[in-house]
């Protein structure tokens, strides 16, 4: 009876000291890479590249980071263009570095890293018009562009794209 109660104790020992099925391992997640190797790690939010883009002063204030973030919306001739969703409506464009490589260009939606440099774009007013003008836009919406507009952009030298 001694033996049948330890035999019994040691199965307990065993089973509860047992992982129960769950992997204690991180999944790990695979990335199609564009452009320079990058690794995913230090990436920052885009809500924390938000607050960074606030900090800088001009378009001559640039700041070298990698950003973890979604894809908003990719240029659908090529994929030489991306927008970043950084928080609320706030955006990124990304250009890429040499204009040396594209991504996918059903990307949009998907989680992206993407290293290179941060940096508050002003256009000017008369800027603004002419892009108007190229699109096509009525005298009357032309005519309504009075403030200069500051975008936040990004050249990036490498992207990650999670499959």
């Amino acid at each position: 009876m001694k033996k049948i109660m330890l035999l019994a104790v040691l199965a307990l020992a065993f089973t509860s000291c047992k992982n129960n099925g769950q992997d204690t391992k991180e999944e790990k997640v695979s990335y199609a890479k564009f452009g320079d190797s990058i690794t995913p790690e230090g990436a920052i939010t885009g809500a924390e590249l938000l607050e960074k883009y606030k900090t800088l002063k001009d378009s001559t204030d640039t700041l070298n980071v990698k950003v973890i973030s979604k894809i908003k919306e990719v240029c659908q001739k090529k994929g030489c263009w991306m927008n970043l969703e950084l928080s609320g409506k706030e955006v990124a464009f990304v250009k890429f570095k040499d204009y040396g490589f594209f991504v996918p260009k059903n990307a949009s939606g998907s989680e992206v890293i993407a290293n290179g440099k941060a940096f508050v774009n002003i256009i000017s007013v008369d800027e603004l018009k002419h892009y108007a003008k190229d699109e096509g836009k009525s005298q009357a919406s032309i005519d309504s562009i009075t403030k200069p507009e500051i975008t936040y952009s990004f050249l990036a030298d490498g992207v990650l794209i999670k499959k």
